[in-house]
């Protein structure tokens, strides 16, 4: 079989990297690690790249080499067909993860596995040759690609030895079933004389110590892998747990044990971290490694982790009390950009490059958007620029929320649905907005978790803080940006036309009388989808105008260029306009960032979200691979992100730095490469092109002027003198001016 992956990871380096220099190069500083031996955690790949391709399939196999740390250990869970031949899958039955039941739809049977009756199709009834010519891989977690199904052999024990890992684990988990059945996963392992075997594990206390002497000889580790605690283990009969209370008695028999992650970070039913327990702690005084299993990118796990994989690793290995030996994972590049690249990464530690790390509503992923904790936490995380989406009151006030609909951000559709309007000129369905409503009444709300994943996918966001925070004024925003340590602000302005011709609201000037009153001192950047909003800050040239591009495109024609340039300084544009996507894989890379590069203008990729179900399969379902791709792979100015911590986290690491000499880099993704393993049968269909930009487009009508419509303000009164526009402030003096006419008038009526 071909070693497809291979030649993937090279042409992601060729394609990406640029030519390190000696000048570049540099060692990074030794790390300290809480291991038992002080070296860093190992990567084990559990069946290679299984969290992308059939499990131990050569490509998953060469691609978790190619692709983590230089010390990888790739680990194959032995099962043996009839014959005594061994091979690498985790399952004892071959119908999840294999065609079997297709090559032979009658070929199910029942056995009784440790106590329990399982039915399926069992390797020991089915030769070698049945097995390796007639049966082929599937992936067995469907949130997972099925493109690569049927395409890949199962791997032989000796094929995946022969593939030269850095390091070898051979897992044995049905040792006594399989004896039971006249098949010796013992013996199977003495006639490999244990050649290229580093490590041997299992959840079996008599097989360990069966092949106990041979390991000693041949300098192979033995590890004790505990199940389910209120398991029983086979040897013994006792439960997991009551064999975690004497550690001391394993090291009798291994030198080191696998727990569950859970055994070391419980979680409680919210999905919250409990406190640590002392597993680790105890083991390493026992003299025993210990490493943890369960580790993957395509699973909700802690709320705590803001559904960023690494750092869940990072919860292992760098928490100032302990540090796992080693993890067992789906994902190996993941774990290894863990521990080569962010582990014991202090917070004041310098950004690399020039990319700005812009919010989304602040922290949204982790609070409701655009409260107090909200920004807050993005200034914790390093965020360089807050932003603020304005809207207006009734009242007039300006305040910070994602949108004018206060439905998806507020408690609003538990109180006040009676106030649902619709407003076509500003969304398609129905809406509780906000210049509908007071400020007092808005004051009146809580603020609400946006969870874009919840309706469709059962993906909530932070439960726990779901309606935590305060609303905060676009004045108060402003005063918040001063004293805290960001480089600059954002502020998008919305339905300015809108605002000003139907309901009576100047939000330019309301941005504009907040801007000046607030005396910031810092980078603002002024950001809208209305190119008359933008001109209406030319005035104001120290700030950066930045036109919101809210559809897909694929090209900017250089007369669409020059227009931009008119009116804005950068563009922000949806992450399909740079890398275009058919069924969760990355099929094509637009020219659109070269386009504005070649007109000095600056681009703003958005939205960036850590769920991995907004994550191509190529990005490895890791946002900092996404990242990369955007800022190494495509060179944008800037991410807009909900989950700043993440990719500060990035740009801090040296391991972002593609001229650095490293033994472990994050490379951003080739799109189009991983979709080309499979077969042209299982492809997606292409997509159709994204269309250019056209200029027509970036060019917008004047904005309306302010409409007097105090009188119809009158049950929320008027909006305050310092919020309104111009216009407005205008058209009253000309309403007292008529009034003193009209007084005078009567005056000299009655005169008469």
């Amino acid at each position: 079989m071909l070693r497809f992956l291979i030649l993937f990871s090279l042409l992601i380096h060729s394609c990406v990297a640029p030519p390190k220099t000696k000048a570049a190069a540099g060692a990074l500083p030794a790390k300290k690690w809480l291991t038992l031996s002080g070296k860093e955690p190992a990567v084990v790949a559990r069946g290679g790249f299984s969290g992308l391709f059939p499990e131990s399939s050569a490509t998953a196999n060469d691609l978790a080499i190619s692709s983590s740390s230089p010390d990888l250990t790739m680990l194959c869970n032995l099962q043996l067909t009839k014959d005594g031949a061994g091979f690498c899958l985790s399952d004892i039955r071959l119908d999840n993860s294999t065609t079997i039941s297709t090559f032979l739809p009658k070929g199910q049977k029942t056995y009784k596995v440790y106590g329990q009756n399982l039915k399926g199709w069992f390797a020991l009834d089915y030769s070698a040759d049945t097995i390796f010519s007639n049966v082929s891989l599937v992936q067995n977690i469907f949130s997972r690609p099925s493109i690569f199904d049927g395409q890949m052999s199962i791997a032989a024990v000796e094929d995946v030895l022969d593939a030269k890992p850095p390091k070898f684990w051979l897992s044995v988990q049905y040792d006594a079933f399989y004896m039971e059945h006249k098949l010796s996963p013992a013996e199977y392992i003495r006639s490999l004389r244990f050649s290229g075997i580093n490590v041997i594990s299992s959840p079996e206390i008599g097989f360990l110590k069966s092949i106990g002497k041979d390991a000693r000889r041949a300098k192979t580790k033995l590890i004790f892998e505990f199940k389910d605690p209120e398991t029983n283990e086979p040897t013994t009969n006792k439960k997991y747990s009551e064999i975690l209370l004497n550690l001391a008695a394993i090291k009798a028999f291994a030198t080191g044990i696998i727990v569950p992650k859970d055994y070391i970070w419980p979680i409680d039913s919210a999905k919250y971290l409990k406190p640590p327990t002392t597993v680790v702690t105890d083991a390493h005084k026992a003299g025993l490694e210990v490493y943890a299993s369960g580790f993957v990118n395509d699973m909700l796990t802690s709320y705590n982790y803001s559904f960023d994989p690494s750092a869940e690793y990072l919860q292992f290995v760098d928490n100032g009390q302990f540090s796992v030996d080693g993890f067992i994972s789906d994902f190996p590049p993941t774990a290894s950009q863990a521990i080569s690249c962010f582990a014991h990464q202090k917070r004041d530690t310098p950004k690399i490059g020039k990319t700005l790390v812009i919010t989304h509503n602040g922290a949204s992923g982790d609070y409701p958007g655009c409260t107090d904790l909200a920004y807050q936490k993005a200034v914790d995380d390093g965020a360089d620029v807050i932003d603020c989406s304005v809207q207006m009151t009734k009242d007039g006030m300006a305040f910070c929320l994602d949108s004018t609909d206060l439905i998806p951000t507020t408690t609003a559709a538990t109180t006040l649905m009676t106030r649902a309007t619709s407003v076509p000129e500003i969304q398609s369905k129905s809406g509780i907005f906000s210049f509908d409503l007071t400020w007092a009444e808005i004051q009146s709300l809580k603020p609400q978790i946006q969870s874009p994943f919840l309706a469709a996918d059962g993906f909530p966001r932070n439960p726990k803080n779901k309606n935590a925070g305060k609303f905060m004024t676009l004045a108060d925003f402003l005063n918040f940006s001063k004293t805290k340590a960001v480089t600059g602000v954002l502020i998008n302005v919305q339905n300015a036309a809108y605002l000003a011709s139907k309901k009576g609201l100047g939000i330019v000037d309301a941005v504009k009388s907040a801007l000046t009153s607030s005396k910031l001192d810092k980078k603002v950047l002024i950001q809208s989808d209305d190119s008359s909003v933008l001109d209406s800050f030319k005035a104001v040239p120290q700030y950066t105008r930045v036109l919101s591009i809210d559809k897909e495109i694929g090209d900017a024609p250089k007369p669409t260029i020059e227009e931009i340039k008119k009116h804005a300084d950068a563009v922000n544009v949806l992450r399909s306009s740079l890398v275009t996507i058919s069924q969760s894989f990355a099929t094509g890379k637009t020219k659109v960032v070269e386009a504005m590069h070649k007109g000095n203008i600056s681009v703003y990729v958005s939205v960036l979200r850590n769920e991995y179900l907004s994550i191509t399969f190529d990005y490895f379902s890791d946002p900092t691979v996404e990242l990369a791709t955007f800022i190494a792979g495509n060179g944008v100015d800037g991410v807009i992100t909900e989950f700043p911590a993440t990719a500060t986290r990035y740009l801090r690491s040296p391991c972002s730095d593609l001229y650095r000499e490293l033994s472990f880099a994050i490379l951003p993704a080739k799109a189009g490469t991983l979709v080309s393993v499979a077969s042209k049968e299982a492809q997606p269909p292409a997509s159709a092109p994204n269309p250019p930009l056209d200029a027509k487009d970036v060019m917008d009508p004047p904005l309306p002027p302010v409409a007097n419509l105090a009188t119809n303000n009158a049950s929320g009164g008027a909006p305050p003198a310092s919020l309104r526009s111009g216009t407005i402030a205008t058209t009253a003096n000309l309403s007292l001016s008529l009034m003193a006419v009209l007084a005078l008038g009567l005056l000299l009526c009655a005169g008469a």
